[in-house]
């Protein structure tokens, strides 16, 4: 099947089963697996044009509502954390796009650009990893129970100054206004990089405000999403005035893909809850560095 703005031709199945394969095991970690989706359709399907960052955006409007449902229907979302994702990522994300066309519309500088973020992400990840295995990091969580607790989310505090809730018997916090400053630096990377900014917040939210990979996923997907719908219009938009470029999305590769990952976001976060927080961490680290590794690779060779 020819894909006209992409400019490369593929079967019609290796799109969706791809996203599907992805999606189930991102989508544990609170991503949608679109960053790594990028690297697939640069590298594999040939796909370099920035258009693609607009059509990975695509891919996560059409892919996340399923597992943002599943979440909410675990009463597992923290709307106040949801909201302050959003309103930070959303100015940053039409900063991103702007310096991804204007700025970095060569693949070859953008794949350094990619490795430079996603390796001090997964870098940054692995070492409070190491650390909490070396009984250096504690846990910012409050016991106010016994151990264990139900498996969903009870809100305790929605403010300017702190988000706070309980899950497990345990009160997590966040202070708001740092959440929002980092939703927007996000959200400059994840515009630029086609991803929504996720993928990257989620693995501050593990390692830097050390709040459960449980209880964040539906918070940084949803954000993902709204963020995501805000990208693929503003591509849309400039489009026209970068006629030698491919700047808006390939609708039907991103269908083909958003399909496959919401099958796969809705069973991933279905079996999130069964799989422990640690092995969701070493995960999403290990594949944050390797794509970095293989991004880095790509530039210098």
């Amino acid at each position: 099947m020819y894909f006209a703005v992409a400019g490369i031709e593929v079967s019609p199945l290796v799109p969706p089963l791809a996203a599907f394969c992805v999606s189930f095991f991102a989508s544990m970690g609170g991503i949608s697996g679109a960053f790594l989706l990028l690297p697939f359709q640069m590298s594999f399907l040939g796909y370099t044009a920035p258009s693609v960052s607009a059509t990975n955006q695509f891919y996560n409007v059409v892919a996340i509502p399923s597992g943002v449902y599943r979440y909410i229907k675990e009463k597992r979302m923290v709307w106040p954390l949801t909201l302050a994702v959003a309103v930070g990522t959303l100015p940053g994300v039409f900063i991103g796009a702007y310096v991804r066309v204007a700025w970095l519309p060569d693949p070859k500088p953008f794949k350094l650009f990619a490795a430079c973020v996603l390796l001090y992400i997964g870098a940054k990840l692995v070492g409070d990893l190491l650390k909490k295995r070396q009984g250096k990091v504690q846990p910012r969580g409050i016991v106010t129970s016994g151990a264990g607790g139900e498996f969903t989310v009870t809100l305790e505090e929605s403010s300017v100054r702190r988000i706070a809730y309980t899950f497990q018997g345990e009160l997590h916090e966040c202070p708001t206004s740092g959440v929002f400053a980092l939703a927007f630096i996000v959200g400059v990377i994840g515009g630029a990089y086609g991803i929504g900014g996720g993928a990257i917040i989620a693995p501050f939210f593990v390692s830097w405000f050390r709040l459960p990979v449980h209880t964040i996923s539906g918070a940084t997907l949803m954000g993902t999403f709204l963020t995501s719908i805000a990208g693929v219009a503003f591509y849309s938009l400039i489009a026209p005035y970068y006629p030698e470029q491919s700047v808006s999305p390939d609708w039907g590769l991103g269908l083909l893909f958003g399909l496959g990952g919401a099958a796969g976001m809705y069973l991933g976060a279905r079996c999130q809850k069964y799989v422990p927080a640690t092995v969701i961490k070493w995960a999403l680290g290990a594949v944050i560095i390797g794509t970095a590794l293989k991004y880095a690779v790509d530039y210098f060779t």
